[in-house]
């Protein structure tokens, strides 16, 4: 197997709400493909039509977006269509993964430990789980949308938010969890020659006590902890629900699977999402670096593995 890259498309940008934050990932896996001698051709997208995609040049393309259309189904459906290796989920594994309330299904049907959940009833402006309860959208990431109730007025405020945004957005779709609280955690999953492989898990400790959008990606005074120390068994329950999981909605290449472990040391688990961060704050890369495989390799190796030409190691 040679080690020259093929040619690589970066697709940044997007429709969704986390197109700011796509912009920044793609940009650093461009600079990351670059430091290795890969030609990289960059394109900011929108909704391209498949005309589009095929006038652009790169032999594998790597879709840096976030969010619905982007990460959830309705660019792979192009991307298929147009024919050319791509990194990251097909279009039914990005669907499922996309939809928060199907994930935990899936997940509870494996015996992975999940909260229930329910469907916002806009109409409804009572809360149907006891408080404190999670609102947040079905289908986006980034904690776009994101609202912690503990009491009623937080409710009332989440509920009145959230009916807002869904009369200016028809079809848009919120979900009601429990409020676990606890320490977050979050494990990679990366394709190796021998199938998916956990990355070391991380802990994430947001100073404001809250991991919303600011902390990911605008503060600055966020800690993360690699192979943090965790009650007995935590980590690997964590790392081994996260591969099964992966592995049963399909997800190839890479993913990276959201818990919150409670103060009885039990992890629940939130919500997979098949094309994570790639900025400077972003986890896969971190937990990559834990094993050794710093930016420029991870998606070098990404690259490697959409193109079929994965090492196996």
């Amino acid at each position: 197997m040679s080690d020259l890259l093929p040619s690589v498309l970066v697709l940044g940008g997007g429709p969704d709400d986390e197109r700011a934050v796509s912009l920044q990932s793609a940009a650093g896996v461009a600079a990351a493909l670059r430091s290795t001698g890969a030609t990289v051709h960059e394109a900011t997208i929108d909704r391209p039509t498949i005309a589009e995609l095929r006038a652009m040049p790169g032999d594998v393309v790597f879709p840096v977006l976030h969010g619905a259309f982007g990460e959830g189904g309705p660019l792979q459906d192009l991307l298929d269509e147009l024919g050319r290796p791509y990194v990251g989920c097909g279009p039914s594994a990005a669907r499922v993964a996309m939809d928060k309330i199907a994930t935990k299904l899936h997940g509870a049907a494996l015996g992975i430990a999940t909260k229930p959940a329910c469907v916002l009833n806009i109409r409804d402006g009572e809360c149907p789980l006891p408080l404190p309860v999670v609102v947040k959208p079905v289908h986006d990431g980034s904690s776009v949308g994101l609202h912690l109730c503990r009491d009623r007025a937080g409710w009332d405020a989440a509920h009145r938010a959230a009916s807002a945004d869904i009369a200016s957005r028809p079809g848009r779709a919120y979900m009601i969890e429990p409020l676990v609280e606890g320490r977050e955690l979050t494990v990679g999953v990366l394709e190796r020659g021998q199938g998916l492989a956990a990355l070391p898990l991380i802990e994430i400790v947001a100073a404001s006590g809250v991991y919303d959008y600011a902390a990911k990606y605008e503060r600055d005074d966020t800690r993360y902890s690699i192979r943090p120390r965790l009650p007995a068994g935590a980590a690997e329950r964590c790392e081994r629900a996260a591969v099964t999981l992966a592995r049963a909605i399909g997800v190839r290449h890479l993913c990276r699977v959201d818990f919150l472990l409670d103060r009885a040391g039990e992890p629940w688990l939130l919500e997979i999402n098949t094309m994570p961060g790639f900025t400077a704050h972003s986890l896969v890369p971190m937990g990559a670096a834990g094993a050794g495989m710093e930016m420029p390799a991870l998606c070098a190796h990404l690259v490697r593995a959409a193109a079929g030409r994965l090492a196996n190691v």
